[in-house]
């Protein structure tokens, strides 16, 4: 496997480190390009890797390929392993029978690890967020395993606001931690989590400077979550027992994740937990959550069209153009339009509509799903 040897930052410093990335989800934001099969981190929307495939080499020099897991479910995992290839072990693409939320994902991805390493520390990543500036990411990353590993704290990665978006949860945070064996690395306690909140409340969080997005990136050592897990959630630890015992993990999967409850992380766990802790980023970040997000990374034209490719227009501004057909498109007279073509699909929606489009996936025809 390709390790960058230069990029190892703490190899003989830490113990072992893993990584779960969750790469399920549907494909709805981003349709017609994106179906249920091949979502958003399947696509190819920023140069000519998959947002999956960024997720996994931007671990190069912090994971060894072989102690990443990725999970996913069954609609995608022949996609999944097709974009992949031999980059992992066949064995460490995983797939939920049933969509349970991240919790039970990341009890699955627990297990998995405690199995191999039960002194372990892990990261949990998403699959579908755009980080571009991967050595910040790494050093980042690294010296969250190395505050998770001192202080058997959670450690949950908040972004520093860029405005007040009222679409993300809020990691408030309180004093500055002083982890020993870890000092070079400015980490925060955690006072509380706060879910999405209104418009003013949003503003609020800006002005009083102490509060990140939260990523939904977690770092820990298994003793910690497990320990965690036993007293605020012992469905999600039970589970994670028998992972870590069984001799036929997927048989396992198959017969208990199904019944495990529907809950979120932040829910069954961040939110109760004794002690977490908050590195801010110091990485680029977008959680990608439209097109309008995409529009921003195209290159556009004197009259701020964003397209992937060449379009012809006249007197048309502001539009978001993106075609994998092949063909010409040409713009009159049209402004703050989403157009999006595919081979047997096409949109043509209002930019104030983004959020709207996973609603057209409900009356297309089921082949275009």
């Amino acid at each position: 496997m390709h390790q960058n040897a230069e990029l190892s930052l703490f190899s003989m410093t830490t113990p072992s480190t893993y990584a779960v990335i969750l790469a399920g989800g549907s494909g709805r934001r981003f349709w017609p390009l994106s179906r249920d099969t091949r979502p958003k981190q399947l696509l190819q929307l920023f140069g000519g890797k998959t947002l999956l495939e960024q997720a996994m080499h931007r671990l190069d020099g912090l994971v060894p390929r072989e102690n990443i897991l990725i999970l996913t479910n069954r609609e995608q995992e022949v996609e999944v392993r097709a974009i992949l290839g031999d980059a992992l072990p066949a064995e460490n693409i995983l797939c939920e029978p049933a969509k349970r939320d991240t919790a039970p994902a990341i009890a699955l991805g627990i297990g998995w690890v405690a199995a191999r390493d039960p002194n372990a520390v892990m990261l949990v990543l998403p699959a579908d967020q755009l980080i571009q500036d991967e050595e910040s990411f790494r050093t980042c990353m690294a010296g969250a395993v190395k505050v998770a590993h001192q202080s058997q704290a959670l450690v949950t990665i908040g972004i520093k606001p860029t405005w007040a978006c009222p679409s993300y949860g809020y990691i408030e945070r309180g004093r500055r931690a002083q982890i020993s064996g870890a000092e070079d690395t400015v980490v925060y306690e955690v006072s509380r989590f706060r879910e999405k909140p209104n418009p003013d409340l949003a503003e609020d969080f800006l002005r009083q400077g102490n509060f990140s997005w939260n990523a939904g990136m977690f770092i820990w050592s298994v003793s910690a979550v497990m320990a965690g897990l036993s007293r605020h959630c012992p469905e999600l630890a039970k589970f994670v027992a028998e992972i870590r015992q069984t001799k036929d993990l997927k048989a396992t999967i198959d017969a208990q994740f199904g019944n495990l409850p529907q809950i979120s992380i932040d829910y069954a766990l961040m939110e109760k937990a004794g002690r977490v802790l908050n590195l801010e980023a110091t990485f680029d970040w977008d959680d990608v959550g439209s097109w309008i997000s995409v529009g921003k990374y195209l290159p556009t034209d004197d009259c701020e069209n964003a397209t992937n490719q060449p379009v012809t227009q006249i007197d048309s501004h502001g539009n978001i153009v993106f075609s994998t057909a092949g063909q010409n498109i040409s713009l009159l007279g049209v402004t703050d339009l989403i157009i999006v073509q595919t081979a047997d699909a096409l949109l043509v929606a209002n930019k104030h509509s983004a959020d709207a489009i996973k609603k057209i996936v409900d009356i297309v025809p089921r082949a275009l799903h």
